[in-house]
């Protein structure tokens, strides 16, 4: 077990210093840069931008310096350093801040959970308790009740969530609630009151609803087979005894393993919804920094997202191992 927690944890080198490549190339291949304008959009002039290249070292040749010196100095290699040593460097858009305080820092004297970071795990995390909370349930109706209405509806439910983007949700959603009947607000709202959470959390984990809805029928429909099924009703067990005990408790196994990706994947792919609902998480800033070619909140966004979803990977490895003793960790 720990070889193999080992040995992912090295793969892992590999794998974030491909993301900072690739992030870095196409960050660098768009057009523009993050001083054609400044915070009230008036033009930069040649020499202002000079100065603010050396200033954050974007006046240093992108990969290998062959110009003189340290062959080394380069822009890819000081952030690579840079990160290495945990520092993901400074905005360059936000004057005086760190990309590692602007993610994780929250306002004075609040807890990490105010921090733009902590809005969006909160945010996958009540939208993953949300898919949970409803599709396991609807899954094993659906099973239990097969071709019945029940179950038409819910294979209805489950096509249109995993077809349809979240986005096109929250359109729609918008258009009719918001702008039309009024319902909601959109704009300033309240995120400290729960309630402004249902609507963006119930939007980002639809389709995760509909994915573990469709994936608890079907598990549920193949342990309804098993010899052990048949055995505990021919023992004349109660039916909820059968269904909690033996069936639900093994299909829930494959359900169980999607969690962690599913919350890694909300929480990183949220932020077309933050942005949507004005919600202030890492994924709105994210956006942002794109907008404005924020180098280094780039970069250092991508790495984090990319460390998150390679951690949710590795955990669930780990516990569908000790879910099912079948499988051998490391095989």
């Amino acid at each position: 077990m720990t070889t193999y927690i080992i040995r992912r944890l090295l793969y892992l080198i590999p794998t974030l210093f491909l993301v900072a490549l690739i992030t870095f190339v196409l960050m660098h291949s768009a057009p523009g840069g993050p001083w054609d304008r400044d915070l009230s959009a008036r033009q930069v002039d040649a020499r202002t931008q000079e100065l603010l290249n050396k200033r954050f070292g974007l006046d240093k040749p992108l990969f290998i310096n062959t110009s003189g010196g340290n062959p080394l100095d380069s822009q890819f290699l000081n952030y690579i350093f840079g990160a290495v040593r945990g520092d993901l460097g400074p905005s360059y858009r936000q004057r005086g801040m760190d990309v590692q305080d602007i993610l994780f820092k929250p306002p004075e004297g609040k807890p990490f959970w105010q921090s733009r970071f902590g809005y969006s795990l909160r945010l996958g995390l009540i939208a993953v308790f949300m898919a949970t909370l409803f599709g396991i349930p609807l899954g094993v109706v659906a099973a239990l009740r097969r071709n019945s209405l029940v179950d038409y509806i819910s294979l209805f439910i489950s096509t249109v969530g995993i077809s349809v983007p979240s986005f096109v949700l929250a359109i729609f959603f918008i258009i009719i609630f918001a702008s039309r009947l009024k319902l909601v607000k959109i704009v300033q709202q309240d995120w400290s009151s729960p309630g402004a959470w249902l609507v963006p959390a119930a939007i980002l984990g639809f389709g995760t609803f509909a994915f573990i809805t469709r994936l608890t029928r079907s598990t549920m429909l193949e342990v309804m087979q098993q010899d052990y099924v048949r055995t505990a009703r021919a023992k004349g067990l109660q039916e909820r005894v059968v269904v909690l005990r033996h069936m639900l408790r093994n299909s829930l196994i494959p359900v169980v393993t999607i969690l962690g990706p599913a919350v890694a994947g909300l929480v990183t792919g949220s932020f077309i919804i933050e942005q949507m609902f004005s919600f202030p998480g890492s994924g709105r800033a994210f956006v942002q920094s794109i907008q404005q070619r924020d180098y280094s909140m780039i970069m250092g966004t991508t790495l984090i997202y990319a460390v998150l979803v390679a951690v949710a990977n590795l955990t669930v490895d780990l516990v569908y191992g000790f879910l099912d003793p079948r499988i051998k960790v490391g095989d």
